[in-house]
């Protein structure tokens, strides 16, 4: 028997395979954090890729709009965002002319609290911040996207500055490919009819996790930032214990494309064939807080993962299935078909988990160990649920066979495997 441990919740459990049925376990080449993460992010400004200096850029009169994540990403804007005004200050612009933005897409406004948390008392003594609202009246257009036809409209105050900064984390999305860069613009500050034409495009093959080439997601978002005439960019990429791995700042695509580099060579991973069973954790908390953060993990399990086989999600999901969209599109939409015309119809953000998730099911059989009432979860969700992850074992090599391989994946949320060879050329667990 092979022991592997996988994180769940706050703590981890244990789940035993058989030695033959084991292929191993796929985990992300982890790089330490810088020892200074200030002394970091002050070198990436000091060495811009692609551009010339923040303070070169800016003239003592002029109007600054720096945009930072709002409380649903992980980016540490309260260590970027010091050294960005300390290098304006030195070319002249004074604290009163800057505003920072807090990149909300479609979700609500950042809470006062969630502003401290987020940038520190400190810059909020220093400068205005404010909640971008994609509904709002007096929204800026700055044009049409060449190839999607995406009708772009600004945040007022982002558009009429005079110099525009974003800043972010560099991550794998699963279907704008990664996060970062351009993201912060569209969704970021853009108006609700502009997300919604940007992401109905999830339906596209090419739409999906660490995709660029071809992702109309990412090449309408790039064009966005573009028609949006972004100065200057300030992005870091993390380790999953959140530590800053490495800044990058300076050119919009440039500083970005650095990012994705770095993020390459953590987390994706390549294995030589595809299994009959893939158990997956999300990797602990925050990411199985709840089913709709968890998904991510299937995500990944999927490009592993047989046609007819088995995924085994091992999440928590304290706060149940996380959105109320996703819940409610599970019990009104009978079939993918359906979700597929609601997106092109109406997107909305939530229920493209309906969709990703059913499109998963047609694929495999998922069997979730969870806090999660069984209720919700085999009824709304259309999940198989297990008491403990040595049950749901079990019952998933009584579906694919006692002979069935199995790959672990403990971080599921921040792993992206691919498969060497196809899967023609893998050998039935059968034989």
């Amino acid at each position: 028997m092979v022991d592997v441990w996988l994180p769940y919740g706050k703590t981890e459990v244990c789940i035993r395979i058989p030695t033959r049925n084991f292929l191993g376990s796929i985990e992300p080449h982890e790089k330490p954090g810088v020892p200074d993460a200030k002394a970091e992010i002050e070198r990436a400004l000091k060495e811009p890729v692609g551009s010339k200096r923040l303070s070169e850029i800016v003239k003592p009169e002029h109007k600054v709009a720096i945009v930072v994540d709002d409380a649903t990403r992980p980016a540490p804007s309260h260590l970027m965002v010091p050294p960005i005004l300390d290098e304006l200050n030195k070319a002249g612009v004074k604290d009163e002319n800057v505003t920072v933005i807090f990149a909300c897409g479609t979700h609500r406004a950042v809470t006062q609290e969630e502003a401290v948390r987020l940038l520190g008392e400190a810059v909020l003594n220093r400068v205005k911040a404010i909640s971008h609202n994609c509904r709002a009246q007096d929204l800026v257009y700055v044009g049409t996207t060449s190839k999607y036809g995406t009708k772009v409209y600004l945040n007022r105050v982002f558009a009429e500055a005079d110099v525009r900064i974003l800043t972010g984390d560099v991550g794998f999305h699963y279907y704008a490919g990664y996060g970062g860069g351009r993201k912060s613009v569209l969704p970021g500050v853009s108006g609700e009819e502009t997300i919604k034409n940007n992401h109905a495009m999830i339906l596209h093959p090419d739409a999906k996790t660490g995709v660029l080439k071809g992702n109309p997601i990412h090449e309408d978002m790039v064009e966005a930032a573009r028609l949006a005439k972004v100065d200057f960019i300030l992005n870091i990429v993390a380790n999953s214990k959140g530590e800053i791995v490495k800044a990058f700042a300076g050119d919009l695509e440039q500083a970005f494309y650095e990012g994705v580099k770095v993020v390459d060579e953590m987390y994706r991973v390549t294995v030589d064939r595809k299994a009959d069973i893939v158990v997956v954790s999300p990797g602990g908390e925050p990411a199985d807080l709840n089913l709709f953060q968890a998904y991510k993990g299937v995500d990944s399990a999927l490009e592993i993962v047989k046609r007819g086989g088995v995924i085994i999600l091992v999440a928590e999901c304290p706060e149940g299935h996380g959105n109320q969209v996703f819940y409610d599109w599970m019990v009104k939409f009978k079939d993918l078909k359906a979700v597929e015309k609601e997106i092109k119809r109406n997107f909305v953000l939530g229920g493209h988990k309906a969709y990703y998730l059913m499109k998963a099911l047609q694929k495999v059989q998922i069997i979730l160990v969870s806090a999660m009432p069984d209720y919700y979860a085999t009824s709304i969700f259309k999940l198989k649920t297990a008491r403990a992850v040595n049950d749901a074992l079990n019952d998933a090599f009584n579906i694919a066979g006692k002979n069935a391989r199995v790959w672990v994946m403990p971080y599921g949320n921040f792993t992206l495997p691919e498969v060497k060879i196809t899967e023609e050329q893998t050998i039935p667990a059968s034989s």
